[in-house]
């Protein structure tokens, strides 16, 4: 009997990476998984002039950093005009092409907001009805008390996430109550990962000097929270899932009932030992094979 390995899932990232420096912990594992096969990651705005080159940037400052290599293309530097109207750009058109190719499934992973997913959507409506995966992690809790609100990646675009919800395409969302429990602590970091090569003190320094920032401090600790879009891709069974109607939000990010029957996968909890886990070990392992 003969067999053989399935090859790398088709994977694009669309990320708001200037945003805060969660992202970059996620962009890292996906660059160091031989499972994933990486098309494209996409710079995305978070709600400001200007913040789309500031993703973009970094972007480039973590490749160039870890001397790994993925093609980059920016997405739209603001928010869709209305539910009506597209905002083509480079990320738009990689998706449209990537969704269109006859490949076996594309999964999208979004880190931000689902502009350029929209856009895409808006600009070819036929990758509605191909083989792509949504793994958008944002959007408030369905049944818990928010943490804050409005959630952040959705209210950078909440006429796209109303595109996407109600689109054909399948979507894995990663709510609040999730993607907030993906916890690091200063200490952690530091033992596990500084000293083991020059991206991995940058990913540390970076974090420790953001929440220095960051007004209703002191903090020693910061979620991973974009990290779970990835582990989904990776590793679909480490989540706990339940179909639920597509939701509609309010322009003030407020949950609305669905419409029109359709159902999308929701996570409710994630393996976070495993995804946390496999960070620290692939992050070591290239800072071992530096030193080889």
């Amino acid at each position: 009997m003969s067999s053989s390995t399935p090859p790398p899932r088709r994977l694009i990232i669309s990320t708001d990476a200037a945003n805060e420096v969660d992202d970059q912990f996620a962009i890292v594992q996906a660059l160091l998984s031989t499972t994933v096969d990486i098309r494209a990651i996409t710079s995305a705005h978070f709600g400001r002039s200007g913040s789309l080159d500031e993703s973009r940037q970094e972007i480039d400052r973590i490749l160039e950093i870890s001397g790994l290599s993925a093609p980059v293309h920016d997405g739209s530097p603001h928010p869709l005009p209305d539910a009506a109207t597209a905002a083509p750009s480079a990320a738009s058109r990689i998706m449209i092409d990537e969704a269109l190719r006859d490949e076996g499934r594309l999964y999208v992973a979004v880190l931000g907001p689902l502009t350029d997913v929209a856009s895409a959507l808006l600009e070819e409506p036929a990758i509605g009805s191909r083989d792509v995966v949504v793994v958008w992690v944002g959007g408030p809790p369905y049944t818990e008390i928010a943490a804050y609100h409005p959630e952040f990646n959705l209210i950078n675009d909440v006429e796209a996430a109303n595109v996407v919800m109600a689109s054909g395409l399948e979507v894995w969302q990663i709510p609040m109550p999730v993607y907030s429990m993906v916890g690091v602590g200063h200490a952690e970091l530091r033992s596990r990962l500084s000293g083991t090569s020059p991206l991995a003190d940058y990913l540390v320094d970076g974090l420790i000097a953001f929440n220095e920032t960051i007004s209703y401090g002191p903090l020693d600790f910061r979620s991973l929270g974009d990290s779970p879009a990835i582990g989904a891709v990776m590793n679909p069974a480490g989540a706990r899932w339940m179909s639920r109607p597509a939701p509609r939000f309010s322009l003030a990010g407020d949950l609305l009932p669905g419409e029109g029957g359709r159902e999308i996968r929701v996570c409710e909890a994630f393996d976070t030992r495993w995804l946390i886990e496999d960070m620290f070990a692939k992050i070591n392992e290239y800072g071992a094979g530096l030193n080889r």
